[in-house]
């Protein structure tokens, strides 16, 4: 069944986002597939005005607190679709065969126009309406990699915005977030 979830959104405000790759296949475990994301979220600071404040990219999902100024459903829908054009475009590359049939596995029958489905349906963005509220979606995203057990502190996951604010070096610097 196609989700029908709809944004509900306010110009301008944080949002909490999860988007998991489709039978959580460990695609982001190469830091090629991580380079696409880090990427796209420069192009769309540096052309669309999209501010970027938390992240992590983990082996099959990405957390991410934004904001834009008109809004953040077209420009999600926007990075996702690119994202999944150009990772699907290098696993072809690299003839990764059995990760691109498991996205044909995993794609739903009405997508008629696609061979492959590389992300679960939807974004279910949360607005963020208290500090309370940014506090916690800030400790859970830091704290993903080490909950999981891929490093021991949340500064040593190379794809995540804590390495910014432990002064380490990191591959993408966050907005700075004003309070």
């Amino acid at each position: 069944m196609r989700s029908r979830y709809k944004f509900s959104e306010v110009s301008g405000h944080l949002y909490f986002l999860t988007w998991t790759v489709v039978g959580k296949i460990q695609v982001f475990m190469d830091s090629k597939y991580c380079d696409i994301i880090i990427d796209n979220f420069k192009f769309y600071r540096n052309n669309k005005k999209l501010k970027i404040f938390f992240y992590v990219i983990m082996d099959h999902h990405i957390h991410v607190i934004l904001s834009h100024p008109s809004g953040i459903e077209m420009i999600v829908q926007n990075i996702k679709g690119f994202i999944a054009k150009e990772v699907i475009a290098l696993l072809k590359e690299g003839k990764k065969n059995e990760i691109l049939d498991l996205l044909k596995i995993f794609k739903k029958p009405y997508k008629k126009n696609s061979t492959y489905q590389f992300w679960q349906e939807g974004s279910h963005p949360k607005l963020i309406n208290s500090m309370n509220m940014l506090n916690q979606k800030i400790n859970y995203i830091h704290l993903n990699p080490v909950k999981r057990g891929f490093v021991t502190e949340p500064e040593d996951w190379y794809y995540s915005s804590a390495r910014n604010f432990a002064g380490e070096n990191n591959p993408f610097k966050v907005d700075e977030l004003e309070l």
